[in-house]
């Protein structure tokens, strides 16, 4: 019986995987052209009075590197408090690609894009205006330093990142935004296995989490005994998936998302796990030692905002695809 539990498991998470592997190497390929042909020279939206706005849109692109610049650009006062959660909550890493690589061959995917987009990019607003009007309704100054534009020779995502955000480049090889060398003189390298590295990460994780909660239902009693077990803890979902979102690694994001797809837990908690999902972002804030207060407060108040709106999109919205 166990066996039979394990091959009939990992041959459907196989089977499941092999479905969307091709466009998420395809999407990565469209995000690594994107990332170094975009053109954003001369731009400071993210300074300006629509910051929360403008960095909420921001971090709906799939490109984990956001909230790190993000977490920068606060550090150097580029940006205030409130852009910056709202690029944090915002963010959802490699979520997006795996709701739109599932899209491609089930509905489940391109049915929770739409949603999932209009409430994180309205809770990222909400949240980074809420933050600002908080700081200057107690009479806090936030100092902001408007950034120098870079060279003209540098109008890329890729470069301006690397000259104005990370300044560790080397004459040979860059960092990217993700904090992963990217030898830009090697265009094989930068549009092929770049991505490819990418995309095999991601589609382990998804393995990995289909073999596992394949195995879960049909060890506990079947589809009905499982989605009985999921919604009686509907509201304990939210306090999981956030906790599980603030692990610094795409691999959480993957997780809550195919967690949801394949009907492990509700729209609403996905949503949780997802907006507290800030990638390497809080790890570069919690490199200043000195600011330990700030940093956990910051902590803090996303892991709550993001079980507070998982917690009402339950009460509102108590669903789950079936599995």
């Amino acid at each position: 019986m166990f066996w039979e539990v394990v091959g009939h498991s990992a041959l459907h998470a196989l089977e499941e995987t092999a479905k969307i592997a091709p466009f998420l190497l395809l999407f990565y390929i469209v995000i690594e052209l994107l990332e170094q042909k975009l053109d954003l020279s001369g731009k400071h939206r993210l300074s300006g009075a629509l910051g929360p706005l403008v960095g909420s849109a921001t971090g709906l692109v799939p490109q984990c590197g956001f909230s790190v610049m993000a977490a920068k650009l606060y550090e150097k006062r580029y940006i205030t408090l409130g852009t910056l959660m709202a690029i944090f909550m915002s963010t959802s890493d490699e979520a997006f690609l795996v709701l739109a690589a599932d899209g491609v061959t089930d509905v489940k995917g391109l049915a929770t894009l739409i949603p999932l987009f209009a409430v994180k990019i309205i809770v990222g607003v909400a949240v980074g205006y809420a933050a600002d009007g908080l700081i200057r309704l107690i009479g806090k100054k936030q100092e902001r330093i408007i950034p120098v534009d870079p060279p003209r020779s540098l109008s890329t995502t890729h470069d301006i990142f690397i000259s104005r955000y990370l300044e560790d480049v080397e004459d040979t090889e860059s960092t990217c935004s993700c904090g992963k060398p990217h030898e830009t003189d090697r265009p094989f390298k930068t549009y092929v296995l770049n991505p490819l590295w990418h995309a095999l990460k991601v589609v382990f994780v998804v393995y990995l989490v289909n073999f596992l909660l394949t195995a879960l239902i049909e060890g506990t009693g079947g589809k009905g005994a499982f989605a009985t077990f999921m919604q009686s803890n509907l509201y304990l979902q939210p306090v999981l998936t956030s906790l599980i979102g603030l692990i610094p690694n795409c691999a959480s994001s993957v997780v809550i998302t195919q967690t949801y797809l394949e009907g492990g837990i509700a729209f609403g908690s996905c949503v949780a796990g997802l907006c507290a999902n800030a990638g390497l972002g809080f790890v570069v804030l919690i490199k200043n030692v000195k600011k330990w207060k700030r940093n956990l407060a910051l902590l803090v108040a996303c892991y709550a905002i993001a079980v507070g709106v998982g917690m009402l999109c339950n009460l509102l919205l108590p669903l789950s695809f079936p599995v």
